[in-house]
Order: C-alpha cells, then structure tokens, then sequence
C-alpha cells in the first residue's frame, strides 16, 4: 500500500514514537509499504515551530532528510492538489488538514492519520 503520513505522524515518528498507535507503527513498519510524506507538512512543522509550539520543536530540515534516509518520497504541493481542495466539504478549515487529503485523493495514496476530524472526510483517509 502507499501511505501519505499527515504532520502529527511525523513529529511523532521524529520526537515522540510511543505517542504512535500499534497500527500506525504497523503500518509504518511494514516493508511492502511505500510511504510518503508531504511539502505541506514541513512548511506547517516550520510555522509552528518558529512560533515556539511546544508540539512542533523539530527542525522540518532535519526531519526532511530523516524521512528521505528512511526511503520515505516527497509529494510537492502541485496547483492539482490546490484546486482539489474545493471540493472538499467543510468539516473544518485547516489549510495543512485539508491540502493532505487533497493530495491523497489526487495522488492515489490513503492519507494516515490519528486525528478522529481528518478521518469524518470522505475518499482515502484511515485513522490509525
């Protein structure tokens, strides 16, 4: 299966493993898997962590070359992912949120998550 990881599941993977549940770890840990990881992630780690967010103290460049160490692929933010995003519905307005189901749905990928709202949108998102 190819998996997108949204931001959480990273700073988890980074700084704070046992936070990951016994699925995700699975799921993460299994070979056969191709998992992913999106621009739009490092680019809100990088926000909230130049605010000084005690839950994003990661560097986004460390984390970068961490995950492409780990054979993790890149997904750059494309304007097919942007125009997706309308149609969406409007569970709620997190542009990071809503930008990795977009690009889920557009990439053919399932969008991995822990947060129970991510997982109410329709298409491929599985709450782990």
């Amino acid at each position: 299966m190819r998996y997108l990881l949204d931001t959480h599941l990273l700073v988890w993977i980074a700084g704070d493993p046992d936070r990951l549940s016994t699925e995700a770890v699975r799921l993460i840990e299994a070979e056969d898997n191709q998992l992913f990881f999106s621009a739009a992630s490092l680019w809100e780690i990088a926000i909230k962590n130049s605010l000084a967010r005690a839950d994003f103290l990661i560097d986004a460049r460390v984390l970068r070359q961490g995950l492409l160490d780990r054979d993790y692929r890149e997904i750059p933010v494309t304007s097919d992912h942007a125009v997706a995003i309308d149609g969406l519905p409007a569970i709620h307005k997190d542009p990071f949120d809503r930008i990795l189901i977009a690009q889920a749905m557009v990439e053919g990928v399932v969008l991995l998550t822990a947060d129970a709202t991510i997982a109410r949108y329709p298409g491929p998102v599985r709450q782990v």
